[in-house]
């Protein structure tokens, strides 16, 4: 299941908005870039029906894994767990997360991946 397309971040003027612009939370396994909304930014997408709304971009690296087929598979991962325990009501936080994994082997080990991924939401405060 994808993040619906109302979600999603893209363009390098968004991403170099928000590295420039973000607060970061580290973890074991992945950063967290967190910034304010730019609705700005997105006109060029013609996104204008809803600018303010939460958005998020799952980086992963070809040094996390050389086969595209295990990078898309921990963002499908990642990408299902916030589809099922993000709110309505957390949705309209104007809030853009970039989120970067790290570099490592522990893309076999799914429940690690989802605790730390939980974990810096919370730390985060993007859900309650």
């Amino acid at each position: 299941m994808a993040l619906p397309k109302d979600m999603r971040l893209k363009g390098h003027r968004t991403f170099d908005y928000i590295h420039k612009n973000s607060v970061k939370y580290y973890g074991k396994l992945m950063t967290f870039k967190v910034a304010r909304s730019n609705p700005d930014i997105l006109l060029s997408h013609k996104k204008g029906n809803s600018p303010n709304r939460f958005r998020i971009a799952i980086a992963i690296s070809k040094k996390v894994s050389k086969k595209a087929v295990h990078r898309n598979k921990i963002r499908r991962i990642l990408q299902e767990w916030l589809l099922m325990n993000i709110k309505k009501i957390n949705n309209h936080k104007p809030y853009w997360l970039l989120v970067n994994l790290k570099i490592g082997d522990f893309y076999n080990d799914k429940n690690k991946l989802l605790e730390e991924f939980q974990n810096l939401m919370f730390k985060s405060r993007l859900i309650k």
